[in-house]
This record gives C-alpha cells, sequence and structure tokens, in this order.
C-alpha cells in the first residue's frame, strides 16, 4: 500500500461516518498525522487524548491547551458526548480502560448509537480488544509498511542529511543498497528509519558487512524468539567441504532470488538436505543464508507442539507468518521427520500441522526459501517432498577424498593451523567412511592431545586420534547402506 492509498482508505472509513475506528501500532504520532489531513479536509477539528495530558486540539500549528476536567477516561467519554461540534477524537493507548468497566463500554456505545453528533473515536494502541458491546460499531485499519520505493527514499534522505553534517558522501553500492533494502522490507517507518541511522552513522557508509546486523536487529524489533530463532552465525560457502554441485545450484539461483521481479521465471521455493548425521547438512543450511547475504530462522519442532487442541498448528501459522515478515530469508526446518513423522500417534497433531505447511509452501509467494534437513526420509510423508513444493532433495553422502581434504584444511586453518604443515592427501586417505563433523573432532582431540604433551600438533598426532575413532559409517553400517540405497535415483548428489 503506498502513502496516497493509506490515506485514501483511511479518509473513506472517517466519511462513511464508521463512528469507531481502531488501529494497531507502535508509531502513534504517523497515524496522527495522517488523521491531521484527513481532518483537514472534512474541515474537523482533531482531538487528541491521553491520560497524562487529557484533551488537547492538535490539528492546529500550536496545540492548544488541554481542556479542564478531561483527564480520566470517563470525564473524556462524556465531553465526548456533549459535544455538539463534529470531531474526530484520538484516544491514545485506551486498552487498559476497556477491561471490566462497564461505564466505559457503555459511554462509548453511547457515542456510537447517536448517529446525529457526527463523531469519529479512533483508538490507538499497539494492541487492542475491543468488547464485543462495541465492535460491531468498529472497523479495523492497518498502517501500511514502507514498500521498497519508500524505503530507498528513507535510506538516500537519511544519507543526504549525513552528508550534510559531515560534509561527505554516503559509500555504497548498488548490491548492497538493494539487499538493505529487501532486508529492510517488513518494518515500519520509524524502525526503517533508526536502522537506517545506525548503519550510516558509525563510518558513513553502507557495507554487505553490516546486513546480518540489520537482520538481527530487525529480528528483535518484530519480537519473533519463541518458536522461531534467529541463527546468528550463518557459515560461507567457504567453510563447507565438498557439496559441488549444491554449491552449483545455489549460484544459479541467487540473482532470481533477490531481483525475482526481473526475471521471468518463478522464484526457488527450497530444497531439502538428505544425509548421514553429521555429514553437513546443518552446515550447508546456514551457508545458503550466508552466500545469498541473508537472515536464517530456523523452526523448533520440538517447541512447536503444545499439549492443547489446536494450538501447534496456530504456533506454526504464527511462525510462518514471521517468516514472512522477515522476507528475504532461508527458513531451515532442522531434522523435519520428528516434526511431521507419519508414523506420529499423537490424535491427528502431526497431519494437521503438514497440512498447515503443505498449504503455506504451495501458496507462499513472498522471497522465503525452505532449507529441510532430515537423517530419517522413509518417515517423511511422500506428499511433502514433490516438485512444486520443493525445488529439489540433495542427498549430502560421506565426503570423498577430495573432500575430505578441503575439511582438514578448513578446520586447521580456523585453529590458526598452517595447512601446508600437514599431509592432507595421508590424513583424507585415512579417514575413508569419516563425516565432515568426525573429522573436526579429530583435529580438535588432536589439538587436546598436543598442548597436553606440549608438543606442536603434527601428523602423527592426527594419525592416532584416527585411528582410535569408529565413525558412524561402521557403527551404523546397516542404517548408512539403507539411506544410500534408497537415494541412488531418488535425489541428486550433493558432493
Amino acid at each position: 500500500m503506498s502513502g496516497k492509498t493509506e490515506l485514501n482508505d483511511l479518509k473513506l472509513l472517517v466519511q462513511s461516518s464508521i463512528p469507531i475506528i481502531n488501529i494497531e501500532t507502535h508509531e502513534e504520532k504517523r497515524a496522527i498525522d495522517l488523521l491531521s489531513n484527513i481532518a483537514f479536509s472534512f474541515n474537523k477539528p482533531l482531538m487528541s487524548w491521553d491520560v497524562v495530558d487529557g484533551l488537547s486540539r492538535v490539528d492546529v500549528n500550536q496545540p492548544l491547551h488541554a481542556l479542564e476536567d478531561t483527564q480520566t477516561p470517563e470525564d473524556v467519554l462524556r465531553h465526548i458526548k456533549t459535544a455538539r461540534r463534529p470531531s474526530i477524537y484520538v484516544l491514545c493507548d485506551f486498552h487498559p480502560y476497556l477491561q471490566e468497566a462497564p461505564q466505559i463500554i457503555r459511554l462509548i456505545k453511547e457515542i456510537s448509537l447517536d448517529t446525529t453528533n457526527g463523531h469519529t473515536l479512533v483508538f490507538i494502541s499497539h494492541e487492542l480488544s475491543l468488547p464485543a458491546e462495541i465492535s460491531r460499531f468498529a472497523s479495523q485499519f492497518s498502517m501500511a509498511l514502507p514498500n521498497k520505493e519508500q524505503l530507498e527514499q528513507l535510506i538516500r534522505s537519511e544519507a543526504k542529511i549525513w552528508s550534510r553534517k559531515h560534509n561527505k558522501r554516503v559509500r555504497t553500492d548498488s548490491n548492497t543498497l538493494a539487499r538493505l533494502i529487501s532486508n529492510l522490507q517488513g518494518l515500519t517507518y520509524a524502525d526503517a528509519r533508526q536502522l537506517i541511522q545506525n548503519i550510516i552513522s558509525d563510518d558513513g557508509a553502507i557495507t554487505e558487512d553490516e546486513l546480518p546486523a540489520v537482520n538481527k536487529a530487525k529480528f528483535e524489533l518484530l519480537n519473533m524468539d519463541g518458536v522461531l530463532s534467529f541463527e546468528y552465525e550463518t557459515a560461507k560457502f567457504a567453510e563447507v567441504g565438498g557439496l559441488k554441485n549444491l554449491k552449483q545450484w545455489l549460484k544459479q539461483r541467487e540473482a532470481i532470488f533477490h531481483r525475482r521481479e526481473e526475471f521471468e521465471l518463478d522464484p526457488p521455493k527450497g530444497l531439502m538436505l538428505v544425509g548421514v548425521q553429521g555429514g553437513g547438512k546443518s552446515l550447508a543450511a546456514k551457508a545458503v543464508a550466508g552466500m545469498w547475504g541473508v537472515a536464517l530462522l530456523r523452526l523448533d519442532f520440538g517447541s512447536l507442539y503444545n499439549k492443547y487442541h489446536g494450538e501447534t498448528e496456530k504456533n506454526l501459522r504464527e511462525a510462518l507468518t514471521m517468516a514472512e515478515l522477515m522476507a528475504p530469508c532461508v527458513l531451515w526446518f532442522d531434522e523435519i521427520e520428528k516434526g511431521i513423522s507419519t508414523e506420529s500417534n499423537d490424535g491427528g497433531t502431526s497431519q494437521r500441522v503438514l497440512g498447515t505447511l503443505l498449504t503455506w509452501m504451495a501458496e507462499n509467494d513472498k522471497p522465503v526459501f525452505v532449507v529441510s534437513t532430515a537423517n530419517d526420509i522413509s518417515k517423511l510423508p511422500p506428499e511433502l517432498m514433490r516438485k512444486g513444493r520443493l525445488d529439489e532433495i540433495f542427498f549430502v553422502d560421506l565426503p570423498d577424498t577430495d573432500a575430505r581434504m578441503e575439511i582438514f584444511k578448513i578446520h586447521l586453518e580456523k585453529r590458526k593451523m598452517s595447512a601446508s604443515d600437514f599431509s592432507l592427501p595421508a590424513l583424507a586417505q585415512k579417514t575413508d567412511g569419516f563425516t565432515g563433523s568426525e573429522i573436526e573432532q579429530i583435529v580438535v582431540s588432536g589439538l587436546y592431545s598436543s598442548y597436553g604433551q606440549k608438543v606442536t600438533l603434527s601428523d602423527s598426532i592426527l594419525l592416532q586420534e584416527i585411528d582410535k575413532t569408529r565413525p558412524l559409517s561402521v557403527v551404523m553400517a546397516e542404517q548408512f547402506a539403507q539411506l544410500k540405497q534408497w537415494a541412488q535415483g531418488r535425489t541428486v548428489i550433493a558432493n
């Protein structure tokens, strides 16, 4: 909704003589500014009330002093009831006075029933639920969030202010600017402006490195904590060994995901990563968000489920709505089989959750890219995996020799060790059948051993740690073989 459309829609409500308009917003000042324009066009006074200052006129250059005997909710309603000049009355933060207050409710009802007074009551609060006696007289109005063009105007406006103050231009590039605009979507004008000011004021630059902090701040502003968690550290694909096919697949779709309106192609919906435990599925999910420069939200199926009927599905719907507000983002369903297993005996809750999820996946048109990870594909319903809901299923196999060399190099250098000091081919050959996480633990265990022995980490110490380790591919050989057999011909190999 553009600013002009927003103004016209609110103007239409006032013109329709609806006695009560309910606006739930944190942007009280912007709502009053809109109403001030409307009051001027209708030649009606705009009066505003709060419990601190009472009732005063606010549509004039210098707000008038508060009227006497209007400080309490009951007093101001009695004043409105007897007022003869048709006016718009803004009642701020009125929600606490509607609970178990029959005289307040009665006064609002009498004002609403009097069709001759021409008054409009506008309740503005962060959250307000009207009692049934008066809700039938009310209409809900939602404040528009800024679109891409308006967000770009905000950024340029704040950049000009900073430039005038510091006598130099704000530095950025077109790609980073576009990413910032996308990441700010879903925020109010005030919240978006505050984040923009925070980014620019630091060093007079808008850089790609600052985008994760924007996503984190946006998540906190939208108060999403609970079923959804924000993953603060998103890996880059440089930290993921192997997975060449997956990396190539994602690289081909990155531009379309970010600039979907420029292409005559359906935007990517998501993928599923199937594989052995410790094979790098979770790291790959994080790397998608890191590669694309967007927020990563993780859905915790453990906190999703509630013992009360219907609450679990409600939690899921709220989580999906939150993900849409955070768009563009990656939504990660970790170990999805634990949430919608076909073997669950939970009174049908898993089936209802599956239905809600499938409907959303089919109908969602926001840039929310789904990454599902699963260890046991046999427990998943077939309708979840069909094309159209997810774009592809990748099988994350055990890393091959080259990938194992790469994984050793990554984890050695991550711990300030020079990979050139080690025989990576020999270490990779010795770790045939090991997962990426098992190779990481070999490096960690080797460092503990070297510290204990007060020597420098070496090939021999790592080889000793390898000999002590029994990888899952050996301990759970039957399950590994069964999963690999299932994946053949059904999935794309990620490695």
